[in-house]
């Protein structure tokens, strides 16, 4: 028998296609705790509250009425005409129903949307730090991602004459992610007219818009790109459920888009799943037309871990960080505690960082190698105040005995 070895047969993108650091540093901690070691952990960008009880009651009513069969591939009618109201209420988009396409997570709307329009060679400007998956997905696409970056001088947020420079014939596509994961950066209305001029002059751009934290601000205001002159036609906006409802395993985000651009993310689902689970989608209209307090009150208390993480941040020699005026994620930059050794041991990269961090002081966090900041790291606070408090002194007792 001729001997078969099935790791023969992958190719690159599987050995790529996972979110890297953020897994490998969320499996470890779990791995520690389950062998007992007291570990605090900042990893996940998931939400430790409960989903709001009218949303779960909407759920559970549609499943007793019978809703448990496929919905349409692009989405129950109900949900998407919520949604057109949503948006143009909301956000100033004016975009109907049939531009409208859900999604098995705003993940996947947003692997529709880059597979719709990149193809092999496409040039899709990345504004780092960025949420990671970006530029998985648009690798997958056979796209070039091409990375501008902005550290704590700039809020993190990339000048447009930046973007500009970085045009070129091949250039289709800029994602913008306002709120930011991982800085909490919120790019002012200002900031996206200028980059909608931009946009607008060349006949072939587009921006995709993430917005999936817009109910998690704390200082400034929402501002959408698609909303602004000339920019219908030229932008994706995509969203979800996830972060501001605490719905993430839910798994339903959305997508609006020029009508062609939906009707093909809708080929695109297809394709590869199919229609959003219809009693989640039927808990959706109940999350986006009934009350907010839940939502307010989840704001609010990430507002308190805000500035928890803040002011403990603030007070590590070596440690720099910038404003977090939105989402529940602190990117310090740590350059300052590069270099300098543990024992014998020097800790010259941010993985090094996070690995000695978590062995040696129980404190899981994430390299921001995998935002692509490498002189960073995240910190997640969706998370409680006590372990909040636990996970900033074991970092601040952890840099001092750096040498």
């Amino acid at each position: 028998m001729t001997s078969f070895d099935p790791s023969a047969l992958l190719v690159s993108r599987s050995q790529t296609a996972d979110e890297g650091p953020i897994i490998r540093m969320s499996q470890r901690a779990r791995a520690l705790r389950a062998g007992g070691a007291d570990v605090v952990s900042l990893t996940l960008g998931e939400p430790d509250f409960d989903t709001p009880e009218n949303i779960q009651s909407a759920a559970t009513a549609a499943m007793k009425a019978g809703l448990t069969h496929y919905a349409p591939v692009m989405g129950i009618p109900e949900l998407r005409a919520a949604l057109s109201r949503k948006l143009k209420t909301e956000n100033g988009l004016d975009y109907g129903p049939d531009d409208i396409c859900l999604a098995n997570g705003a993940k996947q709307a947003i692997a529709n949307a880059i597979l719709s329009i990149i193809g092999p060679g496409d040039e899709v400007i990345m504004l780092a730090p960025f949420w990671v998956s970006y530029e998985i997905t648009v690798r997958f696409a056979g796209g070039i991602p091409v990375v501008l970056s902005a550290g704590i001088a700039d809020d993190y947020k990339v000048p447009a004459r930046r973007i500009a420079e970085a045009i070129t014939p091949r250039t289709k596509l800029i994602i913008v992610n306002s709120p930011s994961n991982p800085t909490g950066a919120v790019w002012t209305r200002e900031e996206l007219a200028d980059i909608a001029g931009i946009v607008t002059r060349h006949p072939h751009l587009m921006v995709m818009s993430d917005e999936i934290y817009e109910y998690i601000i704390f200082d400034g205001s929402m501002a959408s790109i698609g909303a602004l002159p000339g920019m219908r036609e030229r932008t994706i906006t995509v969203n979800g459920f996830s972060k501001g409802f605490a719905m993430t395993g839910w798994r339903l985000g959305y997508a609006a888009a020029p009508g062609p651009i939906a009707k093909a993310m809708a080929r695109m689902q297809s394709a590869i799943s199919a229609g959003a689970n219809q009693f989640v989608q039927r808990a959706a209209i109940a999350a986006l037309e009934g009350p907010r307090d839940a939502v307010e009150d989840m704001r609010r208390a990430y507002q308190r871990r805000r500035d928890m993480v803040l002011s403990g941040l603030q007070a590590i020699p070596g440690v720099r960080i910038g404003p977090i005026p939105a989402t529940f994620y602190a990117f310090p930059d740590v350059s300052g505690l590069l270099g300098r050794k543990a024992g014998s041991n020097v800790i010259d990269t941010t993985e090094a960082l996070c690995d000695w961090l978590l062995d040696a002081h129980g404190l899981a966090t994430v390299p921001g190698s995998a935002f692509g900041a490498p002189e960073s790291i995240r910190l997640s606070f969706a998370c409680s105040e006590a372990d909040i408090e636990k996970a900033i002194a074991r970092f601040q007792s952890a840099a001092t005995q750096l040498s």
